[in-house]
């Protein structure tokens, strides 16, 4: 990292859901050095539209919060907006919501105990083009990242009933018995994520359950009969 890059003052947003935890995290920041909190946010709304007005070079992000989850205000805030970087601000690592946050697009991880000097870091880090990841947390994301993606059975080329290919991927995931939470560590998503999606394919083709969505799945002959 160069010396100005240490010297810079970055410009921070703080975006978190409980309002004690945001203050009380707004209040550390004030005190660090080379830090500036340009804004707060209360959901992932507030801070897509926060970024938009004020283009911050950092948002320190909750990942779980209402309306519009750190996840998808990472993957909004990285494409609208990339010169905005995001660190993700988690309570314990959880790589149901942490991983999907990376695959969003976010350059940094921290937890909600972290100190003032980690903090610090972590900000310059990205802000510098760094990673402000952990040893490990980088080698359970190259874990992660090298599982192999689903593979739908040989069959239609378009998916039946005008699902979307991620819908498809959901519905052949359901069908092999994997849990909404093992959907999304599997499709590097979130849980809401994958609740919306599973929401629309049942719309689209009038399933009631998951019973019948394995059934209708085997029935489209979009996963095959285990062999034997």
């Amino acid at each position: 990292m160069t010396d100005g890059a240490e010297k810079r003052t970055a410009r921070v947003i703080v975006a978190d859901d409980q309002t004690v935890v945001r203050e009380g995290i707004v209040m550390l920041l004030g005190l660090l050095p080379g830090i500036e909190v340009v804004g707060a946010a209360g959901d992932g709304d507030e801070a897509v539209k926060l970024v938009a007005e004020l283009a911050p070079d950092v948002v320190l992000m909750d990942l779980r919060m209402p309306r519009c989850d750190g996840v998808e205000a990472t993957r909004r805030i990285r494409a609208e907006h990339p010169g905005t970087q995001v660190v993700v601000l988690t309570t314990f690592g959880d790589d149901d919501s942490l991983f999907p946050a990376l695959r969003a697009g976010a350059r940094g991880y921290l937890t909600k105990d972290a100190g003032g000097d980690e903090i610090v870091r972590a900000v310059h880090n990205v802000l510098s083009g760094d990673a402000g990841l952990s040893p490990s947390i980088q080698r359970r994301l190259l874990e992660r990242l090298s599982e192999p993606e689903p593979q739908l059975a040989e069959g239609p080329g378009e998916p039946p009933d005008g699902l979307t290919a991620r819908e498809t991927e959901v519905l052949v995931l359901i069908a092999d018995g994997l849990s909404n939470q093992e959907i999304a560590r599997r499709l590097h998503v979130s849980t809401a994520t994958v609740k919306t999606h599973i929401n629309n394919l049942f719309a689209k083709t009038g399933l009631k359950d998951r019973a019948q969505a394995v059934r209708y799945a085997y029935g489209k002959g979009l996963v095959r009969p285990p062999a034997g």
